[in-house]
């Protein structure tokens, strides 16, 4: 076996900018290196990971100069969880580097003229702001000390390691009452030998945590095993009596090779079978209810979602006889949020499931004018589809992280609404998607919203309006 050669210390390295995958960048000879943890202005030791022909990683081993960017992360668990890696970087610094980065994807990518680019909108809460959170179990827990343990874990996969898990004792993503609900699972599972789930071997019953909550106070944990064990039942009833509060416990069997289960049924323990997340209405409407239920999908930072939402109705600019498509309509939140303020509207998503949830929520909110259709978008959205259900007038479209197929894009060029919303969670795919459609369309107003604070994710939000 080849050795790998042992790099040397680099000392006194500034780190200069925020990178990709939220990991800041120092310059190196030339050389771009990827450090992760690390503050612009901060002056480091590196030590090179790994080292490619073009670009580098490094690990910072001590810092020499702190950054005035630089802030005291709160959770315990930073620098190993790996899921907010910007919580050492203050809030506004953390919004500065979101905008650059959309505004780079768009006309680096794209050649897309940002001069409508409004001010990134910020989260009003930057702590506890989740709405769901997913653990997992396993029978490997990942430590500083020694660095990997055949102790049980109930927490956060380590990045990169499909089998290692970090124990939380304290996440700072959602309400504290999250934090006692798994702590309690674990210390009951401890306390009763329950099995937690062996990745490698798939044995064992523990397997996921699913925890959920809404606005005003609604909480759903589902518990997910790989098989019914002795002892798992009076998990569930523990749960049960240590907290009244739970609306919904639920459990779930995913005997699977992966952790999904969009597709397994849910099997209601206590409580009801699902949580009501209520939303304000556009500019004073009537709040709209959305039934959550394990497998439905809704925004996990609930007030940022109405913001985003309702920047999507300002650039609409929806006029009441207009027939609006809403792709991949998910379970149906955008489309419903602008049903009122126009004549029909017509939403399109590749899950059956979401769009049965789609159907209910129109049912709930006595919305009649929203129709919803299953299939594959570059397969559904044909001109006979479109000769059936009306030409859209607008079209607002929000697809999964690798964009639109090309197929949609060019049924859009054909069907010419006057008007789409570009809703993203990708800034890159949605930088080349506008490109081509730049053909028919005009760029004009541009809206970054941080949906998740101390990350590095954004959505982007690209008004698009026919030209001529």
């Amino acid at each position: 076996m080849r050795k790998t050669k042992e790099q040397p210390v680099i000392e006194e390295v500034t780190i200069t900018d925020i990178g990709a995958e939220g990991k800041a960048i120092a310059r190196i000879d030339g050389m771009v290196v990827f450090v992760p943890f690390a503050v612009p202005g901060d002056v480091v030791d590196l030590k090179l990971i790994k080292k490619k022909k073009n670009y580098a990683e490094g690990r910072v081993v001590d810092i020499r100069h702190y950054s005035d960017k630089r802030i005291e992360p709160r959770c315990p668990h930073f620098g190993t969880c790996g899921g907010c890696r910007w919580q050492n970087l203050n809030y506004a610094d953390q919004l500065a580097a979101k905008q650059q980065q959309v505004r780079d994807n768009l006309e680096r990518l794209g050649g897309i003229d940002c001069s409508g680019m409004r001010d990134i909108c910020g989260s009003e809460a930057i702590y506890n702001y989740r709405n769901k959170l997913e653990f997992t179990f396993s029978t490997r827990s990942w430590q500083e000390q020694p660095p990997f343990t055949d102790q049980p874990a109930l927490g956060f996969h380590i990045p990169t390691l499909f089998d290692k898990v970090l124990n939380i004792e304290h996440c700072i993503l959602q309400d504290d009452l999250s934090n006692r609900i798994r702590l309690t699972v674990r210390d009951y599972a401890f306390r009763h030998n329950l099995t937690f789930y062996d990745i490698r071997n798939h044995t064992g019953c523990l397997r996921n945590l699913v925890i959920r909550n809404t606005a005003d106070g609604q909480w759903m944990v589902v518990l997910i095993i790989a098989e019914k064990q002795p002892g798992w039942e009076g998990l569930m009833t523990h749960l049960r009596d240590q907290f009244p509060q739970l609306t919904s416990l639920q459990y779930i069997v995913n005997e699977k090779f992966n952790d999904s289960y969009s597709d397994l049924p849910s099997v209601t323990f206590a409580g009801q079978d699902h949580i009501v997340e209520t939303m304000e209405g556009y500019q004073g409407a009537t709040p709209l209810r959305f039934t959550l239920r394990p497998q439905t999908f809704y925004q996990t930072n609930s007030r940022q979602a109405w913001r985003l939402y309702s920047f999507v109705a300002d650039f609409a600019e929806l006029q009441p006889d207009d027939t609006v498509y809403d792709l991949y309509t998910g379970t149906g939140t955008i489309a419903l949020f602008l049903a009122r303020m126009c004549r029909h509207i017509v939403g399109i998503e590749y899950v059956e499931d979401s769009v049965a949830a789609a159907r209910e929520n129109a049912l709930q909110n006595h919305i009649d004018n929203a129709e919803f259709h299953a299939g594959d978008l570059a397969k559904v959205l044909t001109t006979d589809f479109i000769a059936a259900h009306g030409t859209p007038d607008v079209v607002v479209t929000d697809p999964p992280r690798a964009g639109m197929h090309e197929n949609v894009i060019q049924q859009l060029l054909a069907a010419a609404p006057r008007k789409i919303v570009y809703v993203s969670c990708n800034p890159a795919t949605q930088a080349r998607d506008v490109a081509l459609l730049a053909e028919r369309y005009q760029v004009g107003r541009i809206q970054p919203v941080d949906m998740f604070p101390h990350t590095q994710h954004i959505e982007n939000i690209v008004e698009l309006t026919l030209r001529g």
